[in-house]
């Protein structure tokens, strides 16, 4: 150990309160030892530094600083440059707020497309997202600012999240929902790991020392400091033996005594206190140290790259008879009331306050385009016949209509999922009145999720825009007209309907146990499998240009295979392409996508320009997750190697032989199952097959059988239940102004107060709810009213 002095002469006591925050943004402190206390903040597109007022209370209001474009966006960048230059811009901003840890990146799978919070993440694809982390994770600790790779594991589903049970299986795990962290940690090297709230097989992920020191730790050699999300613990002493080292957030101690008693008792090893008591320190000190004097910061450059990293984000998805780009002298009329408040952001702890929020209007008006605006809809997504006559009519009277349309803030945010892949139908039905009206109709799209697109034959062009951050209005018409030439890749299947998403019709309806039984096919691994048309398809985007592929080598050296093509842009106008490689297995024993993404580059060529562009391809670009041996193995045998503009833009293509490797005859019994057969969706009893055992159906607790591990919606029948919520319902209609479910923030914190374990509650209520009052609580609800009131008016010795 590292602090192994410092160790020796704490307490006990000490030690386990280091192991936990000293509220919800600092470190302990302990002047006795020389341990400073360090802050974190949330991230990860911005910094969001929240102030404490006098009294210790957590302001809504974050400082201004940059926002940039969510995940959503930039991971439609597929720009690895891109996001480490966002996070080095981030880090400076820390340094100047003194801010050690940036709570980011997120790169969990992007299952369904009805996740709340997608927005907060990069792709379908774990190398894409992976790759993407590592680069944002280098940008920010190479200024000396620890990251907080988050959330591990298999954290899909806002619904139900504190509690939900993510079941799949072992080559699930592995080859979809761990093998993204596991680039971010190795090739990024973040100081700091954030475990999710969900459980995983049955333990939560706080608690589980395989993902947590068998795969982290010993297996990927993280030798960082374990983080739980806010209120993630369920038992203390688990989750040191499983390799967690800080709670957060802190100063409620609900398992001080409890964690001391285990340790004096023998259940517990003093031991691995101190290893996670070193881990705190050495975190500590290495930001101590890597604190700058000089922490000037220049946010109009972080502004510009807001900007440019809006515009290399988006993604071009039609351009009928080249109608874009736009000329500024053409007449435009201008609808959506996205034009003038555009959808920036997503709701939740990434919410950033933005220091130079632009709209589409403002932009306009700076570069002198002939144009005229008409709302067009109604900030909740909903319209009227006033505003669509305006709209109508003014469509009429222009060259060209854009309208703005997406997902209100209403429709995604952190901590719900989404009820539909659809649109508002005001947003829907402006589109379509304005199309009959004229038929040089853009539509440019906010949004944070694959959506459905009725509109789509009806309309010249779509430009989708994502989330695009604070600089958002400039990135339009920089792209409408052509002062960039857009280069951003779908990072996500966009499906036809929700339907034909793998996971559609149990996902929805997991909440409690989430039955991962689409196992490996997620996204275009489905879709190709299925062969199952989409509406876009993965790694999809159009350029204002056009590029050609030529010049196919694969080296014959197996275990490092090189791979090289020439990219030619043969347009008139300097681009971007995104050149992606896919591998497939050519008649495999075992059941496994027909290709899966193993490279890309994007590379920036001007007019008539050609590059050389290589892959360096391993041993596990060709590997499977073996269940049998728990190791990656490799067939022998055929495999394609494709170069694409897209999963279904593929160019280029070669097979190669692997004769040096066995062939696996004998791997998982899939025969007539759905993974093989793709009929339909998957049934319960396909996922029962692959893990090995029968998934027991949720049982809903009844009166006298709840605890501190039950939640306020949970215990819901019982009446002093019923009165917490409506508790909660008047503390959060207090913050909001109103009780108003249609307020993403307002939905997010009643799930939060409400669909957490009490005693979780507990943890990030700041001392509102003690432990005395949620046992009370507890016992009230299950009928024992008077002991319910002793325990509360019970004097804590």
């Amino acid at each position: 150990m590292i602090y192994e002095k410092i160790i020796k002469g704490m307490t006990l006591e000490d030690k386990i309160m280091l192991c936990e925050g000293a509220d919800f943004w600092h470190t302990r402190a302990f002047e006795k030892y020389g341990i400073p206390s360090i802050m974190m903040t949330d991230g990860p597109h911005g910094l969001r530094k929240v102030e404490v007022d006098d009294k210790q209370t957590t302001l809504q209001i974050s400082n201004p600083a940059t926002c940039f474009p969510p995940a959503c966006a930039t991971g439609s960048s597929w720009d690895r440059d891109l996001l480490g230059k966002i996070g080095h811009a981030i880090a400076k901003e820390a340094h100047k707020e003194e801010v050690s840890i940036v709570l980011g990146p997120g790169i969990n799978i992007k299952r369904n497309p009805l996740c709340g919070r997608n927005f907060e993440y990069f792709s379908e694809d774990p190398l894409l997202a992976g790759e993407l982390g590592a680069a944002f994770i280098k940008g920010l600790e190479d200024q000396g600012i620890a990251a907080s790779l988050k959330h591990f594991a298999a954290n899909s589903q806002e619904s139900k999240r504190y509690t939900s049970d993510s079941i799949m299986d072992e080559r699930t795990l592995r080859e979809i929902y761990l093998a993204g962290f596991e680039t971010a940690v190795k090739k990024g090297k973040p100081q700091t790991v954030m475990c999710a709230y969900n459980k995983l097989n049955g333990t939560y992920c706080s608690s589980n020392e395989m993902l947590l020191t068998t795969v982290l730790r010993k297996e990927w050699g993280f030798d960082g400091l374990v983080m739980t999300d806010w209120g993630a613990i369920h038992d203390k002493s688990e989750s040191f033996m499983a390799g967690c080292d800080l709670e957060m957030p802190g100063g409620q101690y609900y398992f001080k005594n409890e964690t001391m008693k285990a340790v004096n008792e023998g259940r517990l090893s003093e031991q691995l206190i101190n290893e996670s008591v070193d881990r705190i320190l050495t975190l500590i000190f290495t930001a101590v140290d890597n604190k700058k004097k000089n922490t000037a910061c220049d946010m109009n450059e972080n502004h510009k790259l807001a900007r440019k990293a809006a515009a290399e984000s988006a993604v071009l998805l039609k351009n009928e008879k080249d109608i874009l780009p736009l000329k500024t002298e053409q007449k435009i009329a201008v609808i959506g009331q996205f034009a003038r408040h555009i959808r920036y952001q997503g709701t939740g702890s990434s919410l950033i306050n933005p220091a130079n929020l632009t709209n589409v209007i403002e932009a306009f008006d700076e570069n002198k385009v002939d144009y005229s605006y008409y709302e067009g809809c109604h900030e909740d997504g909903s319209t009227d016949d006033q505003l669509m006559l305006e709209a109508i009519n003014g469509a009429k009277n222009c060259h060209v209509a854009v309208v703005f349309a997406g997902l209100t803030e209403s429709y995604e945010s952190e901590g719900f999922d989404r009820e539909s892949m659809n649109l508002p139908d005001g947003h829907l039905r402006m589109i379509a009145e304005v199309a009959k009206a004229n038929k040089n109709t853009i539509v440019v799209l906010m949004a944070g999720s694959p959506f459905t697109m009725p509109f789509i034959h009806q309309v010249k062009a779509v430009l989708h825009m994502h989330l695009p951050g604070e600089a958002g209005g400039e990135a339009v018409f920089d792209i409408l007209f052509g002062r960039v030439n857009p280069s951003g890749k779908l990072s996500e299947s966009y499906p036809l309907s929700y339907e034909d998403v793998p996971s559609a019709g149990f996902y929805e309806n997991g909440h409690e146990t989430a039955e991962y039984r689409e196992g490996i096919y997620v996204g275009y691994r489905y879709y190709d499998k299925a062969k199952k048309e989409v509406l876009f398809p993965f790694g999809y985007g159009l350029s204002y240009t056009a590029f050609t592929y030529s010049a196919f080598e694969i080296s014959s050296e197996y275990e490092n295979l090189t791979v090289s093509l020439i990219i030619t842009n043969t347009g008139s106008m300097a681009g971007a392409e995104v050149v992606q490689l896919y591998i497939g297995e050519m008649n495999s024993p075992i059941h496994r996508p027909v290709k899966e993404l193993k490279g890309f580059e994007k590379q920036y060529l001007e007019a008539g320009e050609s590059k050389r562009v290589k892959f360096c391809l391993d041993k596990r670009s060709f590997s499977f997750y073996d269940v049998n041996e728990h190791d990656w193995k490799v067939n022998g045998g055929s495999y394609t190697v494709s170069i694409g503009a897209s999963s279904r833009d593929i160019r280029l293509s070669q097979i190669i032989e692997l004769n040096n490797e066995k062939t696996i005859t004998s791997h998982e019994t899939v025969q007539g199952s759905w993974y093989e057969t793709m009929d339909g969706k998957p049934e319960r009893e396909d996922l029962e097959m692959l893990i090995g055992k029968k998934i027991e159906d949720f049982k809903t607790p009844i009166r006298g059988e709840y605890t501190v591990n039950h939640s306020i919606s949970d215990m819901k029948k019982a009446f002093v239940m019923k009165f917490m919520y409506f508790v909660a319902e008047r503390v959060s209609a207090k913050k909001y102004g109103k009780v108003d479910y249609t307020n993403p923030s307002f939905k997010m914190d009643m799930a939060g107060a409400t669909e957490i374990p009490l005693k979780n509650l507990c943890l990030i209520s700041g001392g509102v709810i003690t432990k005395k009052l949620a046992i009370g609580l507890v016992q009230m609800a299950n009928g024992k009213f008077f002991r319910g009131i002793g325990t509360m008016l019970k004097k804590t010795p």
